[in-house]
């Protein structure tokens, strides 16, 4: 594994522990508005004509997610039940993805279209790329880079609509008052780490796709 590669999975790992000292930070820090989660969620879904959409809470901590298939928006119980910068923070970004499903933002769109050849390929990719790389085949190698370089197109499709999320969040709790002013740099921060964490795992991938380019392009000069 190259120093380039090792850097990129200490960032990783530095953004994870981000995540989550900053999410644990601003969880202790009540929202002035006193709304919870699920209230900001409601509100800014209603607001933008999503009525239909529901907020489910679901357990554990940090499994927010808005699922496009069953069209729903689930929020996990700290982020549901608390009034905190980070569970509002948090909900009003899922929310955000709600929005984009409902305007067709391309790259939600074109990600959408990638998932499930990325689901398969993604899963093979490992296997061919070892055997490649152990039993010295270019051709399975040639493959394995070509189905692993649909899993790092997926992530960096990622980027702009984990950004775009974050980013119609902000502005819309500023806009609705779920925020005062002087409040949004506790939402930067949350929103900011959790953005950093898709970033680092980006990275990372790249990083190892380059390094299989070069083990393939060694072993042809051979």
């Amino acid at each position: 594994m190259t120093p380039l590669i090792l850097a990129a999975f200490a960032l990783t790992i530095w953004a994870q522990f981000k995540v989550k000292g900053n999410f644990n930070k601003f969880s202790q820090v009540p929202a002035r508005s006193g709304m919870s989660g699920a209230e900001v969620a409601r509100r800014i879904l209603d607001d933008n004509g999503l009525y239909q959409v529901p907020v489910e809470p679901i357990p554990g901590k940090l499994t927010d997610h808005f699922d496009p298939i069953s069209n729903v928006v689930r929020l996990s119980e700290p982020v549901y039940y608390g009034n905190s910068i980070s569970s509002i923070s948090v909900a009003a970004h899922e929310v955000g993805h709600a929005i984009q499903h409902k305007e067709g933002y391309s790259m939600l769109v074109l990600r959408h279209r990638m998932f499930p050849a990325v689901n398969i390929t993604s899963g093979i990719a490992p296997f061919l790329l070892l055997a490649g790389v152990f039993f010295k085949m270019t051709n399975l190698l040639l493959i394995g880079i070509i189905f692993f370089s649909l899993a790092v197109a997926f992530q960096l499709v990622t980027l702009p609509v984990e950004f775009n999320a974050s980013s119609r969040a902000k502005r819309l709790m500023l806009a609705e008052g779920f925020v005062a002013g002087d409040e949004k740099r506790g939402v930067d921060k949350v929103l900011g780490a959790a953005a950093l964490t898709y970033v680092a795992s980006t990275l990372v991938a790249v990083m190892q796709l380059l390094e299989y380019i070069w083990i393939f392009t060694s072993n042809n000069e051979d």
